[in-house]
């Protein structure tokens, strides 16, 4: 039997969990250059910061985000909690955000609360303990519970795409009521009079639905019924949503949908029944998604720029976090939105 030579296996080996003074030692640099070269790549000569990162690749070397937080009280973690993923009209705001945040040096952690204010509740008691240096939240409906620890917490706070008049820290986002006031004012004139609206079991979508029902009232239109189905929104939610408006006999002119993902689905519906839109069905969305504009017909929808809205809230959150005022001034901005009219809603 031969015995195989050890010799310079433990060259080999990486280390486990490699430290700093590793990187260090192998880069042949201080302990406070790596330090340096990882956080304040600025304060090292280019030669020095490749050195460390050659250093770094070579032991696999992961810094210790919580641990360097813990000398200067921050963490560079911030939450940010959706709804969902899933044909998220969220998804332009968050990649945005994130993106902000990274090249700032800023790690993100996505939470998804299922359009549960308990949900949100179970994740922030998750999340505080990790001592996030922000918190960003879709909506401003959150449980009691939430907002007390949310308020004794002491770091900032972004509720997006929505408004109200108690907000917990800063709000950037738009009146889900004045959507749906525009949306009814707007089909009105189009000269529909038989509305439906098909929703999503979505405190903020539920809102833009009664606003939307209030307003025709306003306008002379009283018998305006509401279908609301279960989350999450897909193309399902929204076949299933037109069928039953026509089960019960209804012959709208309108559908106003809560999301663009529901509104195709109801085109979907409407082409296999041979209902043609929007000659006998008109058909509005939400939301704008990359796919409103290539369904056939091309939908009609209402515009939020999520892109925005993430650019904003990233730098309202650099902008506390650099401290350079005492009393930061209070953080509301109306991001607005637009009315998209395609073919769903053009009567030929």
């Amino acid at each position: 039997m031969v015995k195989k030579s050890t010799k310079n296996a433990a060259h080999h080996v990486p280390a486990q969990n490699p430290t700093l003074i590793d990187v260090a030692r192998i880069a042949g640099v201080s302990p406070i250059t790596v330090s340096r070269a990882l956080n304040r790549p600025e304060l090292v000569s280019t030669a020095a910061q490749e050195k460390v990162f050659a250093a770094v690749r070579a032991t696999g070397y992961v810094p210790n985000m919580l641990a360097g937080g813990l000398a200067t009280n921050k963490s560079r973690l911030i939450a940010i909690f959706v709804p969902t993923i899933a044909n998220s009209i969220f998804a332009d705001t968050v990649q945005a955000l994130m993106d902000s945040l990274t090249a700032e040096g800023y790690q993100t952690l996505l939470g998804l609360t299922g359009y549960s204010s308990e949900r949100e509740e179970q994740l922030l008691d998750a999340i505080l303990g990790r001592r996030p240096d922000g918190i960003v939240l879709a909506g401003t409906l959150h449980t009691d519970e939430s907002r007390e620890k949310l308020c004794k917490a002491g770091i900032p706070v972004v509720e997006i795409w929505d408004l109200s008049a108690s907000p917990i820290d800063m709000q950037i986002g738009f009146s889900h009521e004045q959507v749906g006031i525009d949306v009814a004012v707007h089909l009105f004139r189009q000269g529909y009079r038989r509305f439906s609206l098909l929703s999503l079991d979505d405190a903020r979508g539920l809102r833009r639905g009664r606003s939307v029902i209030a307003e025709l009232s306003a306008l002379g239109v009283h018998d305006v019924p509401i279908e609301i189905m279960p989350a999450p929104a897909t193309l399902l939610t929204g076949r299933e949503g037109l069928a039953r408006i026509l089960a019960q006999g209804r012959s709208p002119e309108v559908i106003v949908c809560s999301s663009d993902t529901i509104a195709e689905g109801v085109l979907a519906e409407a082409a296999s029944r041979g209902i043609r839109v929007p000659q006998e069905l008109a058909v509005m969305g939400f939301g704008d998604l990359s796919s409103a504009a290539q369904v056939f017909p091309a939908l009609s929808t209402v515009r939020v720029d999520g892109a925005r809205i993430g650019l904003l809230v990233a730098q309202a959150l650099l902008v506390r976090f650099s401290g350079k005022s005492p009393d930061p001034a209070p953080v509301r901005i109306d991001t607005g939105f637009s009315i998209i009219d395609r073919a769903t809603t053009k009567l030929l």
